[in-house]
Parts: C-alpha cells; structure tokens; sequence
C-alpha cells in the first residue's frame, strides 16, 4: 500500500512540475497584448511597466523589434533582453 502512495505522489510531483515548465515558457505579442498579459508573462514587468509598454504603442506605434521594444517607458535593454525568448512582434 505504501509504495503505490510513493507512486501516485511521484506520478502527482512530476506531472505538476512538467506543466508548471510549461506556463514559465510563455510568449507574449508585445504589440496586441493588454498590460495584464504582458505583465503576467515578462520577468520584471509589473503591471505599471505593462500600463506603460502600452501607453508608448499606442502613441508611437507598433513595436518592430527589441530596439524599439527598449525605447518603451521604464523598460530597459537588460530587461528586455532578459524576456527576448518571450517577446513576440
């Protein structure tokens, strides 16, 4: 009885870790994405930044790449390197 507990638990352990690997490598369309997506998926980004980040597109346009993503209110270069895996245009 105990090592079918050992098993289920394993089976529990290993299934939560595989999915929770999933959801850390999301991705984000910077240019359509609200402030609550981009801030629930970048590292670093909360929501202010995230209000930010869309504020900027809205008044300057779509971003068109990881330099113009820089240019963005209070959102830096090691910032946006840091998230560029997860950054789509």
């Amino acid at each position: 009885m105990t090592t079918i507990k050992y098993a289920i638990n394993t089976l529990l352990l290993t299934l939560m870790l595989a999915f929770s690997a999933v959801s850390i490598a999301q991705e984000v369309n910077i240019n359509t994405a609200d402030a609550q997506s981009i801030a629930e998926t970048l590292n670093g980004i909360g929501l202010k930044k995230a209000e930010a980040i869309v504020a900027w597109r809205t008044e300057h346009g779509d971003f068109t790449d990881l330099a113009t993503q820089d240019a963005g209110k209070g959102n830096g270069r090691k910032t946006t390197e840091k998230n560029k895996d997860s950054i789509q245009f």
